[in-house]
């Protein structure tokens, strides 16, 4: 919300049956006795110089999952609770901060900082904390403190609800006496669930936002960092601990997060996020260290004092397992070269991007433009059939192949002279045709061609050039020429 608008009456609307409703307030027109469910002729009628908006649930819900992600700081069970709360699941993690008491007040403090009104409420179930935090005293937690509350906190329909009331049933705990029987034969099982998930009869799992990796490294600081040799050293250390249980598990990685908390950053920030990726799986915490060092530099610390969290993930892992290698370290049995290589390959990756390295391999064609295929530079695949020998292919391709003015004596005679791009080459030496003909299960094939014969020709300044026609020759028409690549 705007500061300016923060003192002055302020809703938004949304329209429901072709009316304009009010679904959200600010506390000065919550004052003026406007809520939620209005229609904006009654607010109007409340507060002439009311404040008017369009609700934005898209939006709501994206701010909503960036202070679930946020949250994460807390536990890594995080998880966004439509349309106005966020569930956290802090088993085993309070101690962290403190205790539960010390844990809210810190994510309460934060989130107020930050500008947003909350309130927080810690229990056993997280269908209770729900109820206390809306409708109770965040401070209480035990079952009897439900009893009293109403029984709209079990998150139940506004039907059900008035069913309830009609019988005389108000508060939580007036079904404590009721027999179950009655109760699901009469509003259904939905009650009964509801009722036994506040009480921690029926789990209710939450599911995180995001899921969480089986191997993850998480470093927060008692004071915030923010020299290079520090956060490397940092670093350094969170990926230690990630090989390690990467080795117990046999898996090696092949692509790694770190996720950069900075002191400063609001609660609806996301982290600054640095990721890599291995050509093959790779456990080394040394090899791993160097893969970084180029996107350190790209960490910003901001205006606060540094950084305050570290989270190393391993989001795509394969598996490894141990290599034998030579006793002098250079035998036939030993992988050094190829683990040498493999960090090349990762290092020009990083520079160059993912998609500009890759090593081309024969394909069973006989389509020049698909005779080969990239792959992944590292990837294991069975040897390759070699070319047929006598068939020279040029290294230089032309996609797509570009027409030319040719003259040819004889229907299959190589051409005497061809322009290409303008410029006139007469022809000094020439082979061919080689014919080649499109796979039929291709159909026309990529360029629309069914058939070529391709010529080898060498022109008076000796350049060497790779020409075809396309299809066979017509006395009624002008056959079609097209240079498709250089000969060395």
């Amino acid at each position: 919300m705007p500061p300016e608008l923060r003192a002055r009456p302020f809703v938004l609307l949304r329209t429901e049956r072709q009316r304009r409703v009010v679904v959200a307030v600010n506390r000065a027109a919550a004052m003026l006795g406007i809520a939620p469910g209005h229609t904006l002729s009654d607010a109007r009628a409340l507060e002439p110089a009311l404040e008017v908006a369009e609700a934005t649930p898209e939006a709501d819900s994206a701010l909503l999952g960036r202070v679930a992600d946020w949250a994460r700081r807390y536990s890594p069970w995080t998880a966004a609770d439509e349309p106005d709360g966020v569930v956290i699941d802090i088993t085993g993690c309070a101690h962290l901060f403190g205790g539960e008491p010390a844990l809210a007040a810190d994510l309460t403090g934060r989130l107020h900082a930050a500008g947003f009104a909350a309130r927080t409420a810690i229990a056993d179930t997280p269908a209770a904390a729900w109820g206390l935090v809306r409708f109770g005293s965040p401070e209480q937690r035990r079952h009897e403190a439900l009893d009293g509350l109403p029984l709209a906190a079990l998150r139940l329909p506004a039907e059900m609800v008035e069913g309830l009331h009609a019988l005389g049933l108000r508060r939580i705990g007036d079904l404590h006496a009721m027999p179950r029987a009655g109760l699901a034969a009469r509003f259904g099982a939905g009650l009964l669930q509801r009722y036994d998930q506040a009480l921690g009869r029926l789990d209710e799992p939450i599911s995180p936002r995001r899921p969480v990796t089986d191997h993850r490294e998480r470093l927060t600081f008692a004071e915030p960092i923010a020299t290079p040799e520090s956060i490397a050293g940092a670093l350094s250390h969170l990926l230690g601990r990630l090989c390690k249980g990467l080795e117990a598990a046999g898996q090696g990685a092949r692509r790694l997060r770190l996720d950069v908390h900075r002191t400063d950053q609001r609660v609806d920030d996301e982290p600054q996020s640095l990721a890599l990726g291995t050509s093959r799986p790779a456990r080394d915490p040394a090899v791993l260290a160097r893969l970084f060092v180029p996107l350190l530099e790209r960490i910003e610390l901001g205006s606060g004092p540094g950084l305050e969290t570290l989270v190393l993930s391993a989001t795509e892992t394969g598996p490894l397992s141990a290599v034998q290698t030579a006793i002098e370290g250079e035998g036939p049995g030993d992988q050094g070269s190829d683990d040498k290589l493999a960090e090349l390959v990762d290092r020009l990756a990083l520079r160059l991007g993912e998609r500009a390295v890759l090593r081309l391999v024969p394909r069973e064609s006989w389509l020049p433009e698909r005779c080969v295929a990239p792959h992944p530079p590292m990837e294991r695949l069975p040897a390759p059939k070699p070319w047929p020998a006598g068939q020279p292919r040029p290294l230089r391709l032309l996609t797509p192949p570009e027409p030319v003015e040719a003259t040819a004596p004889l229907p299959d005679d190589p051409p005497l002279l061809f322009v290409w791009r303008g410029v006139p080459h007469r022809v000094r030496r020439a082979e061919g045709p080689e014919r080649i003909e499109c796979e039929w299960w291709r159909g026309q094939g990529s360029l629309g061609l069914a058939l070529r014969d391709y010529y080898r020709v060498e022109d008076e300044g000796g350049r060497r050039f790779w020409l075809f026609r396309a299809g066979l020759y017509r006395p009624d028409e002008t056959p079609r020429w097209f240079l498709h690549g250089f000969l060395g």
